[in-house]
């Protein structure tokens, strides 16, 4: 009889139940909210889901993330190995090979001013950066927390990485997905609040063909200049640029489709999975964390306004041919925050077709982000 209430008393304790804590119990429910707002309202699902099920994965069995050194028999958990890829910038650069697959870079080269409204859009990040010395953190973990307002997750986590901030890298990775996630809920009250109606109302004029050889010579020509300028971006840039040369080059189309479609999906469960279990209660629920999302969401509004900011100058100067909502797409969530430019403006005209017109700000957000990831590598000595 001892023996059969002793194996029940065991396997009673080896069960979650006993094991919980109060803040486990918090980010399941946020793990559960994620998937929500995922399945239910549609938020970016290729993202939030793999990021809540890992959420909710490592609050339950903890031991899923743990390293090796943490474990009896040296074996680390099935997350840290993923984890593991993305302290090496491994699949974050893979993301960017399968964006530029996937991205069409027509507008941006068709209308090059949205090289101005994406870089415009960067202003967030290093606004961000010194309001994160203020509140406590060193300059490197300023630059890592910074850069979250250009809602690009994949450079949130590489730059972390990069400048040795692997504590810090689940939050930030988090919150920026999370924020690309919520663009359409984020954005548009500071779009409206910045612009006037008849401003939103403004139709802008067709974009010019843009020929073969230009979309050929856009990746070759962007992978020069900005990687020679800056040399430590080439991970993020010439990925992105690869992938686009695949697409635009015509003679490797099965290189093309991996990268866009199995390769890029793949990598989107490893990364979402990995960031997701790096969320444990312990880790995450704490005043650091809380600091971490606060600024990443001003970093963000920030980098909004001043896209918007920056569309009413060009608007100004071109006399009405810009519609100032387009500034907005220059944060580098793509193709997120285009649709949001487009959302805003069908509302004050079901007409107007902005869409095409913000993806070239939005292309060069996510140039811009990787730029601004580059320009803290180089003033740290990366």
């Amino acid at each position: 009889m001892s023996y059969i209430t002793e194996t029940i008393n065991n396997l009673l304790h080896q069960t979650a139940f006993f094991n919980l804590t109060g803040g486990n119990f918090i980010m399941i429910l946020v793990a559960c909210v994620f998937l929500y707002l995922a399945i239910r309202r549609g938020f970016e699902p290729l993202l939030l889901v793999p990021i809540a099920f890992g959420m909710l994965l490592v609050n339950i069995y903890p031991d899923i993330f743990a390293r090796p050194e943490q474990m009896s028999n040296g074996i680390g958990g099935l997350f840290h190995y993923f984890y593991v890829l993305d302290e090496w910038s491994i699949l974050p650069s893979l993301i960017f090979l399968g964006v530029g697959a996937m991205t069409d870079f027509g507008p941006l080269i068709a209308n090059p001013i949205s090289f101005l409204l994406g870089a415009a859009a960067q202003f967030g990040i290093f606004g961000a950066y010194f309001l994160a010395i203020l509140f406590g953190f060193n300059d490197k973990a300023a630059a890592a927390v910074s850069i979250i307002g250009g809602a690009d997750g994949p450079t949130s986590i590489f730059l972390a990485g990069k400048l040795g901030q692997s504590g810090l890298m689940g939050p930030i990775a988090v919150a920026a997905y999370s924020y690309m996630a919520l663009v359409p809920i984020i954005q548009p009250p500071f779009m409206k609040l910045f612009t006037t109606k008849k401003e939103r109302a403004i139709k802008m004029q067709n974009l010019r063909p843009v020929s073969k050889l230009e979309r050929i010579l856009f990746p070759i020509v962007v992978t020069i200049v900005v990687c020679t300028i800056l040399p430590t971006t080439a991970p993020l840039v010439g990925m992105l640029m690869l992938g686009n040369l695949f697409r635009e080059s015509g003679v490797v189309r099965q290189l093309s489709e991996t990268a866009s479609n199995a390769l890029m999906y793949i990598v989107v469960i490893l990364l979402g999975t990995s960031v997701g279990a790096s969320t444990s209660a312990e880790a995450f629920l704490n005043w650091t964390t809380l600091k971490i999302v606060a600024l990443g969401l001003i970093a963000f509004m920030f980098g909004t306004i001043a896209g918007v900011l920056f569309g009413k100058l060009l608007c100004w100067a071109t006399k009405g041919r810009i519609n100032p909502l387009i500034g907005s797409a220059g944060v580098s969530a793509v193709p997120m925050a285009a649709r949001v430019s487009q959302k805003v403006g069908a509302e004050e005209d079901p007409t107007n077709f902005l869409l095409m017109h913000a993806m070239g700000p939005n292309v060069a957000g996510v140039i811009g982000t990787a730029v601004a990831a580059g320009v803290f590598m180089a003033i740290f000595g990366i």
